[in-house]
């Protein structure tokens, strides 16, 4: 057992991407903590987790990695999980969904990383399972944005210490929903960044850009429309292990959920609105470039009909004067003059 210290509070860093991968091993890490004391291993084993070091405690294990059956199916038989519960664990692709088991709920959600380098969302799914007195948490890849819910159970004299597993599992959700707003707000200057882009210099690649935007905000807002459900379940269901004060931060969490689905919708708008004002410009420059074509084929109507006239094989007066082919030259020039200065008295140049 290892007794609470003072350490300085560290910053969570959720904003920042760092390379990610499937679990290959899986890795399973444990925390037991109360009000006074907490302790924090990595289990070799699963039967290491299951050993109380203090009475009473809150318990928090996290497992890094789903492809291993046999490691649910003993967490399972522990705790005394439902059979379907076990398959919901390792079917990644699933919906956010709440089942409330009586003395369990199972919630699934997903969560979000950007990859700075490719310029695209990293989609994790995420299980949680709360019970009396624990939590166990399954994720596909190794990190999470969990960090700051570590270094509170790490320092002493914060609420979480004091508070259950209820509340362990509604910070678990919190940091989740907190993400969004970071991913939201990068996806936000990366659309400004596309609107100066698209204003000045449209391209190709622009439009391959907004086409991409529209894609994950498609994604996005599948994976978030039916969190809003999850938690207005949690907020006003009826599960016992959910204490009534727990409840009131579940309401904050449920109002930025709303706001994280305002914000998508919000995207989607503008870049349904970018991917006009392209066509547009497109189209503008179009029309930009064939006015100047149909200026210079204008112009040289009048001077195709006088050298087409006089390059007849026929006698022409003006062939035996010796100023003849000069005032041609003197003809087309003015007419060509005359032309110009009556397109930009119309201001079509």
């Amino acid at each position: 057992m290892a007794q609470a210290t003072r350490r300085r509070p560290v910053k969570p860093e959720i904003s920042r991407y760092h390379p990610r991968k499937k679990a290959e091993q899986v890795r399973i890490t444990v925390f037991q903590y109360n009000e006074k004391d907490y302790c924090e291993k990595t289990a070799a084993r699963v039967e290491d987790c299951f050993a109380c070091t203090f009475d009473p405690a809150v318990t928090w294990i996290n497992v890094d990695g789903v492809h291993q059956p046999e490691i649910i199916e003993t967490l399972a038989g522990h705790y005394d999980l439902h059979p379907l519960l076990q398959e919901s664990i390792r079917q990644t692709t699933q919906r956010p969904k709440l089942e409330d088991y009586g003395e369990y709920v199972y919630i699934a959600l997903k969560m979000f990383y950007l990859d700075e380098k490719k310029r695209r969302i990293i989609t994790e799914h995420v299980s949680f399972v709360l019970g009396a007195g624990y939590v166990i948490s399954f994720q596909e890849m190794e990190g999470d944005v969990f960090g700051c819910i570590r270094d509170k159970i790490r320092q002493g004299h914060t609420r979480l210490r004091k508070q259950g597993a209820d509340y362990l599992a509604y910070s678990l959700l919190d940091s989740i929903v907190d993400n969004y707003f970071v991913i939201l707000e990068k996806l936000g200057e990366r659309i400004e960044n596309l609107d100066v882009e698209l204003v000045t210099d449209p391209s190709p690649e622009t439009l391959h850009a907004i086409h991409g935007f529209k894609r994950e905000m498609i994604y996005l807002r599948k994976s978030v429309w039916p969190l809003r459900e999850v938690v207005s379940g949690l907020e006003r269901g009826d599960s016992r292990l959910f204490h009534r004060a727990t409840r009131v931060y579940l309401r904050d969490v449920y109002e930025r959920t709303i706001q994280v689905i305002d914000t998508v919708e919000t995207y989607r708008d503008l870049f349904s609105g970018m991917l006009d004002i392209y066509l547009s410009s497109v189209s503008n420059r179009m029309n930009e470039i064939m006015k100047v074509l149909t200026i210079i084929a204008t112009i040289f109507i009048p001077l195709t009909f006088i050298t087409g006239i006089y390059g007849m094989n026929f006698n022409i007066p003006e062939l035996k004067w010796a100023w003849g082919y000069p005032m041609v030259l003197v003809l087309m020039a003015v007419t060509t003059a005359a032309m110009v200065a009556y397109f930009r008295r119309r201001k079509w140049l």
